[in-house]
């Protein structure tokens, strides 16, 4: 349980450090990646998903994400006893790799005057705020990083563990570059959460509001979206998924 825990608190410190800092990179006054794009978010949220996969993921699996052990849970492939801990190491590593990341860009947060970027460099926000049509795309990207997860599993696809981390980065890139749009893609509710709580602490400069009225669409919707798409791909494969 220890492992575990300590296995998810270090890959998801290192998710959020990595994604989130691409993230102020591109948004925050002054940096090097200044309007660097949305390519380039895409780009670094895949890299540090595999990056955190290969570092933690031989210990715990490399969850790092509440959505994927709630719906490895549901099918049987994580024990519901263990959820707990990796969930708590989840949001843990969430929080301290936002406290990180402040601490690395701490003068460009404090040159930054535009309130939105400085949460976006922690958190989610819409691009235009129509909660159910949040609710829908954080639900169906979640569902299809859940799909994703199981078809790159799948032994008939024989991969050995040492691909499988790229392939999780591929998978995330991917839904960014397809799906992120709308909400910046969330997909994960201890990335959106922790960070979203730091922010909410930290004595970060014309910060404004942490936007807590839209918080509960990214941590409710893709938990919701990992049991369906594990459901579909149960359904569809007719639980012939064993890994």
């Amino acid at each position: 349980m220890l492992s575990i825990f300590s296995a998810e608190l270090l890959g998801t410190l290192l998710l959020v450090l990595l994604g989130d800092g691409v993230v102020a990179n591109v948004l925050l006054k002054s940096s090097k990646g200044e309007n660097g794009g949305w390519i380039v978010v895409s780009t670094g949220w895949g890299f540090a998903v595999a990056l955190s996969v290969y570092i933690v993921g031989w210990v715990s699996g490399g969850h790092i994400n509440p959505a994927v052990t709630f719906g490895l849970a549901l099918i049987g492939k994580t024990q519901w006893s263990l959820v707990p801990f990796y969930i708590l190491g989840q949001v843990v590593g969430a929080m301290f790799g936002a406290l990180l990341l402040y601490l690395v860009y701490y003068p460009h947060f404090q040159e930054t005057e535009s309130e939105e970027h400085l949460l976006l460099c922690f958190c989610t926000k819409p691009a235009l705020r129509m909660p159910f049509w949040n609710f829908l795309c954080e639900m169906i990207a979640t569902a299809v990083l859940l799909l994703g997860i199981c078809g790159i599993l799948n032994y008939h696809n024989n991969l050995s563990g040492g691909i499988a981390p790229y392939l999780f980065g591929i998978l995330v890139f991917s839904i960014g570059l397809s799906l992120g749009g709308p909400t910046g893609y969330a997909i994960n509710p201890a990335r959106d959460f922790g960070p979203r709580l730091m922010h909410f602490f930290l004595p970060i400069r014309r910060k404004g509001t942490s936007d807590w009225g839209y918080a509960w669409i990214p941590i409710v919707a893709p938990l919701l979206g990992a049991a369906v798409g594990v459901g579909i791909y149960m359904a569809v494969t007719k639980g012939l998924f064993v890994s």
